[in-house]
């Protein structure tokens, strides 16, 4: 299972942050990738800083023989195509594509941009991910801890 997070807040060449998520999610069933399927499109607050537009964040399952570098790529040239400037930790942005699970992998490589570290190391701290992940993926657990999204979820909830 490949599931990847999707996130926006400011507009962009694709138009404002539902339209991109929704083109978004309709670039990720274009060769190499595969739609498995899809969350709905959640509101949420920012993380970080509070002084920018709520979010629109999604949940997708995707299928590829792409590795997970590769993967990456792809996602970073996607982000590039809807707008995305990486200029600001936590920052607004028009797109924002995270693989939060490639088949259970763990892995920490790379640096900057091109790193990777499987499953994503921020998963458990934010309910935009869990959410719509519990949508898609219900029986999903974290790979290291093996605590399902469900329980990640209601500890945050307290």
């Amino acid at each position: 299972m490949i599931l990847i997070a999707i996130g926006s807040n400011q507009p962009g060449p694709w138009g404002g942050p539902k339209a991109t998520v929704e083109r978004a999610i309709a670039s990720l069933d274009q060769w190499p990738l595969r739609l498995r399927c899809s969350s709905s499109l959640y509101i949420t607050k920012p993380m970080g800083p509070q002084n920018q537009p709520d979010y629109v964040n999604a949940v997708v399952e995707v299928e590829t023989h792409a590795p997970p570098q590769a993967l990456l790529q792809r996602l970073h040239e996607i982000e590039r195509r809807a707008g995305r400037f990486r200029r600001k930790r936590w920052g607004p942005r028009t797109l924002d594509l995270d693989i939060i699970d490639y088949h259970g992998l763990i892995m920490h490589s790379g640096r900057g941009l091109a790193s990777l570290h499987l499953p994503h190391p921020g998963v458990a701290e934010r309910s935009f991910v869990l959410e719509p992940l519990l949508e898609v993926a219900p029986d999903w657990s974290h790979p290291v801890t093996r605590a399902t999204a469900e329980l990640m979820l209601r500890k945050l909830n307290r």
